[in-house]
């Protein structure tokens, strides 16, 4: 069957669902997909008397828009919920949610939305964007490894952030926590 266009062109049915049917799948590889939050993780390390300390973040959601045939027009924006810092003791969680450290009552979020990125070597590329904490924001540039696992992508990668710069913890503390606090997350969607 075919349809009568403008212009007298003739556009036979089949060639216009095969279109469709292109332009949805380029359309589904290149959308915005959840991070799934099974699989996922973020976790903080950071030295306190010379003794690493390995911290999960327990609540956390985002977005990658990540098509594989251009990287370079991937967009990720991610959100972490402070309050959901996990130091293995009720009373130590409860001390990193205070004013001093975290204060996840006022800044229930850290955020990252990225504003470039930079592709590398293949399944390798550089996401640049700003990283707020604690009402301040800082530009940061972060590698990370993509690849396949089954249907899934899978995001890799560590980032550094300064303890005194986002304002975490007291003066009182420098002695006993380390300044570089470093943040893997492996991130599934």
């Amino acid at each position: 069957m075919n349809r009568a266009y403008p212009g007298n062109r003739r556009l036979p049915l089949a060639a216009l669902l095969i279109a469709l049917g292109v332009l949805l799948a380029v359309t589904l590889l290149a959308r915005a997909a959840d991070i799934k939050p099974a699989g996922s993780s973020i976790v903080a390390t950071f030295r306190q008397e010379n003794v690493p300390v390995d911290a999960p973040f327990r609540r956390f959601n985002g977005q990658v828009e990540f098509d594989a045939a251009h990287p370079g027009a991937t967009h990720a924006m991610l959100q972490v919920a402070t309050g959901s810092l996990d130091l293995g003791s009720p009373e130590y969680d409860a001390e990193v949610r205070k004013a001093e450290w975290l204060n996840s009552a006022v800044y229930p979020n850290a955020t990252f939305v990225s504003t470039a990125i930079t592709p590398g070597a293949a399944g390798h590329f550089t996401a640049t964007g700003t990283f707020t904490l604690k009402g301040r924001s800082q530009m940061l540039s972060v590698p990370v490894t993509v690849s396949r696992r089954g249907t899934s992508t899978v995001f890799d990668g560590t980032l550094q952030i300064s303890r005194k710069y986002f304002a975490i913890g007291s003066a009182d503390w420098n002695d006993v926590v380390d300044d570089v606090v470093k943040v893997r997350f492996h991130l599934v969607q």
